[in-house]
C-alpha cells in the first residue's frame, strides 16, 4: 500500500555477484493504516458537494496515470514489449526461460486477439451487442482449455500461464 512504503529499511548487498536483501528493520504500520481508513471514511462524506467542483477531465487524467502504473505488473504488456525487443535484451522472467521466443509472441498475439474482440463488444454502439459482453468473457474459459493446447504446448501454456 502507498502509506507503507517506508515501513521496512532493506539493505542491499552484493555477494559472490548475487544481489542479496536484508531487512533492517520494521515500522509499526498500526497508526498509518488507522490514519488512512479513517482518510477513506471522510472522503466518503465529499460524495455529494465538493467532489461536483472537480472537473470530470482531472479524473480522466487520475485514471490514465493509475493504468499507466499499473502496466509495469502486467504480465501481458511485458510480453508485448518483448515483441519489439531485441532477444538478447530480454529480461531474465521465468517464462523467458522455458518457452521459446516464437510461442511467446504466438500466446501474445492470440491474447490481442481475444482482447480485441471483447473490445469490440464492449464498446459496440449497438446496446444488443453489449449484451452479450459476459457470454464473450465465458467464451474465453474455452478457448484457453480446448483452443490454446491444440495451438500450443501445455508445457509453454503452464509457463505462460503461471507465475513461477
Amino acid at each position: 500500500a502507498v502509506v507503507s512504503t517506508q515501513s521496512t529499511g532493506i539493505e542491499e548487498r552484493i555477494e559472490n555477484g548475487h544481489l542479496t536483501e536484508k531487512v533492517v528493520y520494521v515500522r509499526e504500520t498500526r497508526l498509518t493504516t488507522l490514519v488512512s481508513g479513517i482518510l477513506i471514511g471522510v472522503s466518503v462524506l465529499l460524495i455529494p458537494s465538493p467532489l461536483n467542483l472537480i472537473p470530470i477531465p482531472v479524473f480522466y487524467g487520475l485514471f490514465v496515470y493509475l493504468a499507466i502504473t499499473s502496466l509495469e505488473d502486467f504480465q501481458m504488456w511485458e510480453r508485448i514489449v518483448l515483441i519489439f525487443t531485441e532477444q538478447t535484451l530480454y529480461p531474465p522472467l521465468h517464462y523467458v526461460r522455458r518457452v521459446p521466443q516464437k510461442i511467446i509472441h504466438c500466446f501474445t498475439l492470440l491474447q490481442l486477439l481475444q482482447l480485441t474482440g471483447l473490445c469490440m463488444v464492449s464498446l459496440s454502439e449497438s446496446p444488443y451487442l453489449k449484451m452479450f459482453f459476459p457470454f464473450v468473457i465465458i467464451l474465453l474459459m474455452p478457448i484457453r482449455e480446448r483452443v490454446l493446447p491444440v495451438l500450443l504446448s501445455e508445457r509453454h501454456l503452464t509457463a505462460l500461464d503461471g507465475e513461477h
